[in-house]
């Protein structure tokens, strides 16, 4: 096929219908840690994957992600699994919240 640069690469679906980027793909993308991916599908069933355009890009929490992913490498043992009866806690305390990630700030809010 014209265009073709390498060979087909492959990966696996997880249970939870995740997958990692292969190698070749990450580097031909110029994909790091926590960049987004663009799929787009065709009619004819073909799917083209793209590195995703960022509409904004907060240097604060990219450095604060970068620095948690870190630190998760050095130091796994220092990461514990949240009990149920907190996540049950959680949920009670946010069931009657209703949000809309897309709505503008109000001022009092900025």
């Amino acid at each position: 096929m014209a265009g073709i640069l390498s060979p087909c690469s492959e990966s696996t679906l997880t249970d939870r219908y995740q997958t990692t980027v292969p190698d070749p793909v990450r580097k031909a993308l110029g994909l790091n840690k926590r960049d987004k991916i663009c799929y787009t599908i065709e009619a004819d069933g073909r799917v083209w994957i793209a590195r995703a355009e960022q509409a904004e890009n907060d240097p604060v929490l990219g450095k604060f992600l970068d620095f948690l992913a870190q630190d998760m490498d050095k130091n796994p043992q220092h990461i514990q699994a949240v009990s149920s009866e907190f996540v049950d806690r959680l949920q009670s305390l946010v069931s009657d919240v209703d949000v809309d990630l897309g709505a503008p700030l109000l001022d009092e809010d900025e």
